[in-house]
């Protein structure tokens, strides 16, 4: 399976509704774990990972060096493609990358906590692409309802204060139906493991191999 990682790193994703060991964290700080053992337990498909918040772009081409991507996964951090959220433009990009790729299997897993308002290209027309190339795409939503503890700076440093963030399911939904994929919705860190762990179960494809083994033959010596 030749699988794109599309992750959502908006300034959203410091609210601190997520607890890992117990500890509050903030909401990337769980994705990076938790995408980190999907990765772990991959064997022999190819993965990249494409990280959008106001803009897009590709942290990661499709490979099987999953110690690389696991370590540029680590370097993903809050604002690093802006604050805004373009959902939009992140799965055209992870659609790019596989569009012209041979097989059966192409597959985007796209994670976001909020809502699409940047970029150029809308979700509904991406999910329309994807669904032309064969594409499909699972949407995992994440964030618990209602206020959440999100972290404000100020002059005697940072202070936890509650606001409302706003998530398009329905996008998210909408999305997975049009390119044959599912949506999920994680409010918790044990949740969220137990959805990449079915994705991978669903996306499985046969593939034949060629093995070729080169030696010397050093016996008569």
């Amino acid at each position: 399976i030749d699988i794109m990682l599309a992750i959502d790193a908006s300034g959203s994703m410091a609210a601190m509704d997520f607890k890992l060991d117990g500890e509050a964290v903030d909401r990337l700080v769980v994705v990076k774990k938790v995408v980190a053992d999907f990765i772990r337990q991959q064997k022999g498909d190819r993965l990249g990972m494409v990280v959008f918040g106001e803009e897009a772009y590709t942290q990661c081409p499709l490979t099987l060096d999953y110690d690389v991507l696991a370590q540029l996964l680590d370097h993903v951090e809050i604002g690093i493609a802006g604050d805004g959220t373009a959902i939009g433009d992140g799965l055209a990009l992870a659609v790019k990358r596989l569009k012209d790729l041979p097989g059966k299997s192409r597959v985007v897993i796209l994670l976001t906590d909020g809502r699409n308002n940047a970029g150029s290209v809308s979700p509904e027309k991406a999910a329309e692409i994807a669904k032309t190339f064969g594409i499909k795409v699972y949407t995992i939503g994440i964030g618990t309802k209602g206020p959440v503890p999100f972290p404000q700076p100020g002059i005697f440093g940072s202070r936890l204060i509650y606001v409302n963030l706003d998530m398009d399911e329905e996008t998210l939904e909408k999305i997975a139906e049009t390119t044959g994929g599912r949506y999920f919705y994680a409010t918790d860190t044990k949740k969220l493991e137990e959805i990449y762990k079915e994705i991978g179960q669903l996306e499985k494809t046969k593939a034949k191999v060629k093995h070729y083994e080169i030696y010397e033959e050093w016996y008569g010596y």
